[in-house]
């Protein structure tokens, strides 16, 4: 039993919960029970696990959305993805099954997060302590989704509670700024509520995930003050748990995948549970040595790809340019740029490397965003170069003042550091909407690239500020009548 509706999924999820539904596996691994048998500690343990497994569902897709309409992916002539064609030129229906998937998904999650808050005093059996860490965990997740919904569509329907059938049918979008108010309440009570990452099994959420989400919060509010203090508190009560890896490849490495860095990801388990971001963008003759084949949904763009900089360690582990085919054994190398970052070594396209939601260097580059913001340059700078010493290893591609002198020119900066840090991790999209930079970079994108000819293939766009947010499901708007859940402008 799936959902296919908003209201078939408020209904459905909060009044009957039928269905038993695969966790994310952890230890120990379990399945989801209806939501009206939350009677003891280890039905709500179950709960609270269905929550991160409508996000680890989700996850190794949000590229589909999120990425393909930025300059860091195109669309692979290989590929028969529906709806990926329209997503990579910029040219989104409400039709689309990728959007209508996000959304789904989302609400999925905000629904089992809702239920273990509504029943959190059902047990009997467990301590206080336990007790906030469940209702830290389903306000934390709540949280997340409710953020990826609002920076995606825009207004959306605020669900805090169960409805009846006709209640779901009347239920409106709510301002964008509700949501926002209502995510910021949600995490302020999780940043109190969660212990710390030191005292809890991997994948799950904590004390300092939920500040460190707060503040990026913040940040796309555009809410310079409150962003700075956030993250500024971050440094000062965590600064010493999380470390960059020196190494960035490591990041990416199944060894080494819950390391000093990761502040939240999402788990998998080779070939039992994997997920298959690891493929999506391997050629589909595989990697030599390492995947047999791939599913070559997505490309780099070459606009991504010349912005990395001779000497800058990211390049190996972002774009692979020097193509192995697995079903040549190995023979004849191309030239045949695809994305490396996620590779690795996996049973049946089902790969176990786990999926981070957030890491130490985004935070630091959101935390010289909102310095610069606020008029401090030289800090910002300094934060910045955290980020370019550990590319480079060495401090000899440091910004100085003398090479940022205004604030305008250090977003700019600001924004290929990002973009090259965090490519195809969901990241750019939303950076150029919040900086007001879509419109302009999207114009035209660089895609194939000849290195004979050193001639790149130039595809020209039309992005709208219309398309800063997507359009609402049109499933969605069918069910209940556009009176009721109205499509966004443009669409």
């Amino acid at each position: 039993m799936k959902s296919n509706t908003i209201i078939w999924l408020l209904t459905s999820s909060l009044l009957f919960g039928s269905c038993t539904d695969e966790l994310l596996n952890t230890t120990p691994p379990s399945s989801l029970t209806d939501i009206n048998y939350y009677n003891d500690a280890n039905d709500l343990e179950k709960a609270v696990l269905g929550i991160y497994a409508k996000m680890q569902n989700r996850k190794p897709n949000d590229y589909q959305l999120l990425e393909l309409p930025s300059d860091n992916l195109y669309g692979s002539t290989n590929t028969g993805f529906a709806g990926i064609p329209e997503i990579d030129a910029l040219a989104i229906s409400p039709t689309n099954p990728i959007l209508t998937a996000y959304w789904q998904e989302s609400y999925a999650g905000i629904f089992r997060a809702n239920a273990v808050i509504l029943n959190i005093d059902k047990p009997k059996d467990y301590t206080q302590i336990k007790k906030d860490q469940h209702i830290g965990e389903a306000k934390f997740m709540r949280a997340l989704f409710y953020f990826d919904l609002v920076r995606t569509f825009g207004s959306v329907p605020n669900v805090l509670t169960a409805l009846t059938i006709d209640e779901a049918k009347q239920y409106k979008r709510s301002n964008a700024g509700l949501i926002y108010d209502q995510i910021i309440q949600d995490l302020k009570d999780a940043t109190e509520k969660l212990p710390l990452k030191s005292t809890l099994s991997r994948n799950r959420a904590s004390k300092e995930a939920a500040l460190a989400l707060l503040g990026k919060v913040y940040i796309a509010k555009k809410d310079w003050v409150n962003a700075e203090t956030v993250l500024g508190q971050f440094f000062n009560r965590y600064g010493s748990n999380y470390t960059l890896v020196n190494d960035y490849n490591q990041l990416w490495s199944l060894e080494n995948e819950n390391n000093s860095e990761v502040l939240f990801s999402i788990g998998y388990t080779d070939g039992t549970n994997g997920q298959d971001l690891s493929t999506a963008f391997v050629p589909n003759g595989g990697i030599f040595n390492l995947v047999s084949r791939g599913s070559e949904v997505a490309l780099p763009s070459w606009s991504l790809h010349k912005k990395i900089l001779l000497g800058d360690k990211r390049l190996s582990k972002t774009i692979e340019a020097q193509y192995l085919s697995a079903a040549s054994g190995g023979q004849n190398a191309i030239y045949f740029p695809y994305a490396s970052k996620f590779v690795v070594k996996q049973t049946a396209m089902a790969a176990g490397l786990d999926l981070p939601v957030l890491r130490l260097s985004d935070i630091i580059l959101l935390y010289s965003e909102a310095l610069n913001e606020n008029g401090k340059l030289q800090d910002a700078v300094t934060q910045l170069n955290k980020i370019r010493q550990r590319a480079f290893g060495d401090q000899n591609h440091n910004f100085s003042l003398d090479q940022i002198t205004d604030k305008e020119q250090f977003i700019n900066v600001l924004l290929d550091e990002r973009q090259v840090e965090l490519a195809f991790e969901c990241e750019r999209w939303y950076d150029l909407v919040r900086k007001g930079k879509m419109t302009t970079v999207m114009k035209v994108e660089e895609r194939n690239y000849n290195p004979t000819s050193e001639v790149s293939q130039k595809v020209t766009l039309s992005p709208k500020d219309y398309m800063n947010i997507f359009p609402i499901p049109q499933a969605e708007i069918d069910l209940v009548g556009k009176a009721i859940l109205e499509q966004n402008p443009g669409y």
